[in-house]
This record gives structure tokens, sequence and C-alpha cells, in this order.
């Protein structure tokens, strides 16, 4: 055996004293091989510190165990505690996942790993990548699963929250509480999921014919809800009522931009004078200091929702969508 680079089947054969396809019968689930063989190249492998070569063992199975997941702003909650169950279940699956920052220009280069490393199946993220990228890999005949990126003309698996719902039930809860000077807020990234979210907000506003001020800007969710929040209560203080009483962001982390600058820095009182509702239930809404009122949509549903498209068969896998359902959290913010 070399000094340097890893430890091959040869090398375990060789120490066994078997076959190279004994070994490769060992480490192949449901392989024959007599229990003596079988003894002497596991004993041969632990004392090498021998791992089977998985790249090179889908290259003679035409079955990658890889599947990439291309998406954006990984550093939001939301995507960050998605990206974590769901290489959690691949993993628990016997998969693998390759993570593409769909963030670089360099589309080309992109597209490139998607298709070099021939994947059993690309898993698109809400707002990424670009529209040409998804037609690339669909003409390359690439497996695709599109979370969050409703395209009704694209002929792949498809998991879709109801976000017009989670608009709806925000806008309803709102009323409810008596709220009649409403405002929904969204970053100047404007995705299709934060675009549905207040589509279904304005919707259920309309039908009640209460009218709604818009605010769209900013170059992140937090960030966006600090500015939103100073734009629509400036001049508000202890002793100024705000010209709305009710907000609705489009995301957790804009509702909390909005949240604390409200609070801390126009001296605004939530949800006495501005109620401020979010979407998504990340785990910072929940924190004492925010106990954020909220929409839900369920990390762990969408996760199982990959799983069941990806345990299709390949030649069955058509088309087909899967949705998520949403829920009011309630909490002290309305």
């Amino acid at each position: 055996m070399s000094k340097a680079g890893f430890v091959t089947a040869a090398d375990v054969a060789k120490l066994a004293g078997v076959s190279r396809s004994a070994v490769s019968r060992t480490f192949t689930p449901d392989a024959y091989v007599s229990p003596a063989v079988r003894e002497k190249v596991l004993r041969a492998a632990d004392e090498l510190g021998y791992r089977v070569n998985r790249l090179a063992k889908d290259l003679q199975t035409s079955r990658s165990s890889m599947v990439a997941i291309v998406g954006a702003r990984f550093y939001e909650p939301y995507v960050a505690g998605l990206l974590d169950d769901l290489s959690a279940a691949l993993i628990g699956k016997g998969l693998h996942a390759l993570l593409l920052n769909a963030s670089s220009q360099d589309m080309t280069a992109l597209l490139n790993l998607v298709l070099e490393y021939r994947v059993r199946a690309v898993i698109v993220l809400s707002g990424a990548p670009p529209r040409e990228l998804i037609d690339q890999c669909l003409r390359a005949r690439q497996r695709m699963i599109l979370i969050n990126r409703h395209m009704e003309d694209v002929e792949a698996g498809s998991i879709e929250t109801d976000d017009r719902m989670g608009g709806r039930l925000a806008a309803e809860h709102l009323l409810a509480a008596g709220r009649r000077k409403l405002c929904v807020v969204r970053s100047g990234a404007d995705t299709p999921s934060q675009r549905r979210r207040a589509a279904g907000f304005l919707e259920r506003l309309d039908e009640e014919g209460i009218a709604c001020e818009r605010w769209v800007a900013g170059r992140g969710n937090y960030e966006a809800g600090c500015e939103a929040a100073r734009s629509l209560l400036r001049g508000s203080g202890p002793a100024i009522a705000p010209d709305i009483d009710g907000v609705f962001a489009a995301t957790d982390r804009t509702a909390l931009g909005f949240l604390n600058t409200a609070r801390f820095e126009m001296g605004v009182s939530v949800p006495q004078d501005v109620a401020v509702i979010g979407f998504d239930d990340i785990p910072e809404a929940a924190w004492s200091s925010h106990n954020l009122t909220t929409i839900r949509q369920s990390a762990p549903d969408v996760v199982a929702a990959v799983l069941t498209l990806l345990a299709e068969d390949d030649e069955d896998a058509g088309p087909r969508r899967v949705a998520i359902p949403v829920s009011l959290v309630e909490r002290g913010t309305v």
C-alpha cells in the first residue's frame, strides 16, 4: 500500500487474501459473500481504515447518491434551519448534499457543477437561481424539485407552502384585533414567496373594502423592517399616535427589524400602538424579547415532501406538486 493517498479496495483484497470482487460484494447490500470471506474482508478493512468510495460506486451503478441543493442567502434563519433538517434527512436515507450558492454571478460555473456531478436530483430553494439555470438543467434531463418556486410551465416536482393562505390568516387576525390602518411590508429582494404572501393579505382586506399601504424596499429582510419602521412611524412617539396600527411583514426577519426599531428607536408601543405579524416562525420569533405573532411554515413538512418526491421512481416522477399548509401562531405582538 502506498504511503500517500487513500486506502483502496485492492489494498484490502491483498491483506485479506481475497479477490477484488469479493471486497466489492462485501460492501454491496444484498450481494452474496460467504461468512468466512466477509469476516476476512471486514477485518482487513478495519485494520487499514478503508472506506467505500461512494463517487466511484455511483459511476458503477449509474445512480448517484448525491443531491444538489441550490439556493442563496443561506444566512437567513429559516433557510439555515431548512438546510440543517434537509441535509440530516438526506444522510439518513444514504444520500449526500452538494450545496451550491446561487448568489454567485457566474451561472455557467454553477450549471457546470450541477451537470458534471450527475446528481440524483437538484433541489431549488425559493428565490434562486435564475430561470435560465433551471431551463438548462431541464434541457439536460436533470431531475429537479422546486421549493416555493412556482413555475407553471416547468416539468419538475414542486413543493409549495400555502403563502397566499398565510397572508389571508394574517389579515384576518389583524382585523379581528380591530386594526384598520394596515400596511404590508416586504424587502427589496421581492421573492415569489413574499409576493404571494402580500397578495393573500391584500386580497383578504379587499374583500372587506379596507385600503392598505404597501412598503417594498431594503437590501436585506431585517434591514427592510428597520427602514419600514423609520419611514412609516416617522414623527411617532409616546404621545403621538402612528398613522398605521397594524403591519404584516412578509418574513419574520422583516417583522423583527420593524418590531425592534419601533420599540427601541421610535418609541412606539407594540402591540398597543402598532400590531405586528411575521411569516416563517423562525426560532427567534419565540424569544421572550420578541414574542412575535407569526405564520408558521413547517420545515419538517417540507423535508418530508422532498424525501417523498426523491423516493418516487425516476420514470414516474412527473411535475407533481405537494402543498404545505400554514398556521397562525398567536404570541404577544397583536
